[in-house]
């Protein structure tokens, strides 16, 4: 499974990108492909394990799902951060 904070979107600011790009919702900011290999499991890496900015915030996905509000990632979104 991947990160529960990366979404992938196609715009953001007025301006359109050519390929999505990935965002992290914790961070609230576009993240380099490198750090999107971890949030998606890649190369032996695991998000959970691995990435200091999902480990800081690890307690959001876990009340969101005492709450019945699993966050999802739902793919592109478009957005209008970073």
């Amino acid at each position: 499974m991947t990160c529960p904070f990366l979404e992938y979107r196609s715009e953001a600011n007025n301006r359109q990108f050519d390929e999505p790009r990935a965002y992290c919702g914790a961070a609230e900011q576009f993240v380099q492909p490198m750090r999107a290999d971890i949030c998606n499991n890649r190369y032996d890496l695991a998000h959970d394990e691995h990435c200091e900015i999902y480990l800081e915030h690890a307690d959001e996905v876990s009340a969101g799902n005492e709450n019945g509000n699993e966050t999802e990632n739902t793919g592109q979104s478009a957005g209008d951060g970073a």
